[in-house]
């Protein structure tokens, strides 16, 4: 069931990273999941570094730090996917 979770939050966090992204974004929807569930496996790694991983209610904290990590992630995943993509055209 972990497994199942992680990639709901990761298609979550993706999306709505994109969503945020301003302009287009050219990968492909596996790519944005994948980067969105690392980007909720290393919010949750900063936000315990900062000691809010756990609080009572919920954990406003943890989900921002998930969602910025995706925002990273999901431009700098973009980035390098039209770059891989224009050296192909390009070869």
């Amino acid at each position: 069931m972990g497994w199942l979770w992680a990639i709901i939050v990761g298609l979550v966090l993706g999306l709505i990273a994109k969503a945020i992204i301003p302009g287009k974004q050219h990968l492909p929807l596996w790519l944005t999941v994948i980067l969105g569930m690392i980007g909720g496996i290393a919010g949750n790694a900063i936000a315990r570094a900062a000691g809010v991983d756990a609080t009572s209610g919920i954990d406003w904290w943890r989900h921002v730090f998930q969602l910025v990590m995706a925002i990273i992630l999901v431009g700098l995943g973009d980035r390098a996917w039209t770059a891989a993509r224009a050296d192909r055209r390009r070869a």
